[in-house]
């Protein structure tokens, strides 16, 4: 496996751990014990993800968080608390994935592992508040829904196919920063309705 693709795997992964850390975390762990995701040496470090405890842990948080992000300001309210914690579980994946042979590139993967996951997040957590701003509560669970089978098949393709993976990443990227675009034009219009409003 080539260092473009490596790197394309560990940026695709990151930034969708940006939207679902623990569901990145329980799929890629369920994929390696059914054999239907056989790694390579360069992605050994990723057998912890197999483990049994780390599963059902990923499990359980993937399933609060299924239900959470599907709920009205309850969805911003769990984005708020992981505002640190997707970033950190993002760089720790890219760090598991690229060659731990050389420091360097973990540094680097890290850092930008880290910073991939938090623009992903922020981007969700950015457009997610425009949603909740909505008066019909219907989009909000057809967003998250969507956000859960995009990761899913994302978290899919960059696996299996890391000629593609950068390809992903780079799609990802491009997505996140028109969500944060979206949400920072939507929250500017919200507010400027309201400071042109007259005082009642």
């Amino acid at each position: 496996m080539g260092i473009m693709e490596i790197i394309g795997i560990a940026g695709s992964v990151s930034l969708l751990a940006g939207w679902r850390l623990y569901l990145c975390i329980f799929a890629t762990g369920l994929a390696m014990r059914m054999n239907a995701l056989p790694l390579p040496e360069h992605l050994a470090a990723l057998d912890v993800l197999a483990s049994p405890w780390v599963m059902a842990i990923a499990a359980i948080a993937a399933v609060a968080e299924f239900f959470a992000d599907k709920v009205m300001w309850l969805d911003s309210i769990w984005d708020a608390v992981h505002t640190f914690v997707r970033p950190i579980g993002g760089a720790l994946l890219a760090l598991a994935i690229v060659d731990p042979s050389d420091p360097a590139t973990q540094v680097i993967a890290f850092l930008l592992g880290g910073g991939a996951s938090f623009a992903a997040h922020a981007g969700k957590a950015g457009a997610r508040g425009v949603v909740n701003a909505s008066p019909e509560p219907v989009s909000n669970v057809a967003v998250s829904t969507a956000e859960d089978v995009a990761t899913v098949g994302l978290l899919y393709l960059a696996y299996e196919y890391p000629l593609v993976a950068a390809g992903i990443a780079l799609v990802l990227t491009v997505l996140t920063i028109w969500l944060l675009v979206l949400a920072r034009r939507m929250i500017g219009k919200l507010f400027g309705i309201r400071k042109q409003s007259p005082p009642g």
